[in-house]
């Protein structure tokens, strides 16, 4: 039982995009080497994260940071029968030997949302870490890939650009706000409404990653459910933008999207992994440096590449609401950018 629930989990993340026929062809034999680093790894989505990057074929080193807790995770996942080799470092002294020839390097590090808080709430602890860590980063793998989980994402990735082009190490094609758990939601809350399986759903959702930011493109969604209404539309989207705030409430004060929010980051690194690898057609939606609109920062869908970022790809065609969406979301957006910018500059 425990070995078809592992090849289920493992054929998840292969299956996680249409292009999956071509990614499979890269076997754990056949894959180059390549290592992945969590920073945060002892936390409420580090954990998860790190059991499910351990179960990734395409992952050989495996190397887990926090502040305390990351020799007992790493112990742990380390007995897991796969490819991968896990180690724990622990501490400020030992987070450059974690970083050392990182391809990739995954920040779920941070703290999480809370009842009442909003994303901006965590803004001055998260943006400290963050800023601590991507200085780190820049000095000792300055060419790996960085997916940023910390939230708020719309702040954070502008604060890790400009710290990474103070330490003359920046390439905006190496720098990625993971914003695929808004995409889970979409496909999820869609599939169930239009009553189409899941499995077979995709969802583009571009913007941000934090309430009216994230605009989910609803009408391009595939397969099309016809049978859905303007107004299942509008409840979809806004329970798409709050799908975090409903998380937070029903956890009663004792955590966030934590699980949702791992499985997402590792389907995301999952599909990084392969345009490292040279896989084609790896298609995902982040938030990256981009010319879509007149902001520096803006989530749509990305092409990934031996390089990170291969193509930005455009909006496509947008239904009338949806255009309302992006015309609503853009100050807000502008904001919180900004908001990185400055901390990001302030010292």
């Amino acid at each position: 039982m425990r070995t078809a629930m592992l090849k289920s989990i493992r054929s998840s993340l292969q299956k996680s995009s249409p292009s999956a026929v071509l990614r499979r062809s890269f076997s754990s034999e056949s894959a180059p080497e390549r290592k992945v680093v969590i920073l945060g790894a002892a936390g409420g989505i580090g954990q998860p994260l790190s059991l499910l990057m351990k179960l990734n074929p395409l992952v050989s080193s495996l190397s887990l940071y926090d502040i305390a807790g990351t020799p007992g995770v790493a112990a742990d996942v380390s007995h897991i029968n796969t490819r991968s080799e896990a180690v724990g470092y622990m501490g400020e002294e030992n987070l450059g030997k974690a970083l050392e020839g990182a391809d990739l390097v995954i920040i779920p590090a941070g703290v999480p949302r809370k009842p009442g808080m909003t994303r901006d709430d965590l803004f001055n602890i998260n943006a400290g870490i963050v800023k601590g860590l991507c200085t780190a980063i820049a000095k000792y793998c300055p060419h790996a890939l960085v997916n940023m989980i910390s939230n708020p994402v719309n702040s954070t990735v502008p604060i890790a650009s400009e710290v990474f082009k103070k330490a003359g190490t920046y390439d905006e094609k190496k720098l990625f706000g993971v914003t695929t758990l808004d995409v889970v939601r979409a496909k999820t809350f869609y599939a169930g409404k239009g009553k189409v399986p899941v499995a077979g759903v995709n969802v583009p959702v571009v913007g941000g990653h934090a309430g009216v930011t994230i605009l989910p493109l609803f009408s391009q969604a595939t397969p099309q459910a016809n049978s859905l209404s303007d107004e299942e539309i509008v409840a979809l989207t806004k329970r798409t933008q709050d799908g975090g705030t409903e998380v937070v409430e029903a956890k009663a004060g004792k955590g966030s999207a934590t699980l949702s929010m791992a499985y997402a980051g590792a389907i995301f690194a999952d599909a990084c992994l392969k345009g490292l690898n040279g896989v084609p057609d790896v298609v995902e939606c982040s938030f990256v440096q981009s010319t879509v609109t007149e902001l520096p920062f803006f989530a749509s869908k990305v092409r990934l590449g031996k390089n990170g970022v291969e193509e930005v790809l455009g909006l496509g065609s947008l239904s009338d609401y949806e255009k309302q969406g992006l015309e609503a979301l853009l100050p807000e957006l502008k904001s919180s950018i900004e908001k990185g910018i400055k901390f990001a500059n302030q010292s």
